[in-house]
C-alpha cells in the first residue's frame, strides 16, 4: 500500500527566493531520501477564493515502514532540516496510507 507525505507551504515573504531555494537546494535533498517512489509539487490555487497553500509537495513511499525508514535516514533528516531555511510562510506536514477509489 502506498504511503504519502503531504507538505503544504504557506505564502513565503519572498516567493522568488523560496522558489529558487526549493528548486536548487531542497528538491535535490528530497530526491535523495531513500524509498521515495514518486515526488511531485505544484503551486496551489483555491477553488473558492480562500487562501490556498503557496506550494504543495507530495512524496510517495511503498509503505509506512519505507516512509519511516526514509524520513529517519540521514538524507531524510537533511531534507527536513532544510525546511526552516526557506519556508518563511511555514509548512504543514502530514502522512497517510492511500486508499485508491479510482474507477
Amino acid at each position: 500500500m502506498t504511503h504519502r507525505l503531504l507538505v503544504q507551504y504557506g505564502r513565503p515573504t519572498d516567493p522568488s527566493a523560496f522558489d529558487q531555494h526549493y528548486r536548487d537546494v531542497h528538491v535535490p535533498l528530497a530526491r535523495k531520501i531513500p524509498g521515495v517512489v514518486r515526488f511531485d509539487i505544484g503551486h496551489a490555487n483555491a477553488l473558492d477564493g480562500d487562501t490556498a497553500p503557496y506550494l504543495v509537495a507530495v512524496l510517495d513511499f511503498a509503505s509506512a515502514e519505507a516512509f519511516a525508514s526514509g524520513m529517519g535516514s540521514p538524507e531524510g533528516t537533511a531534507a527536513a532540516g532544510d525546511v526552516p531555511n526557506f519556508a518563511t510562510g511555514g509548512a504543514s506536514m502530514s502522512h497517510y496510507d492511500i486508499e485508491d477509489f479510482t474507477p
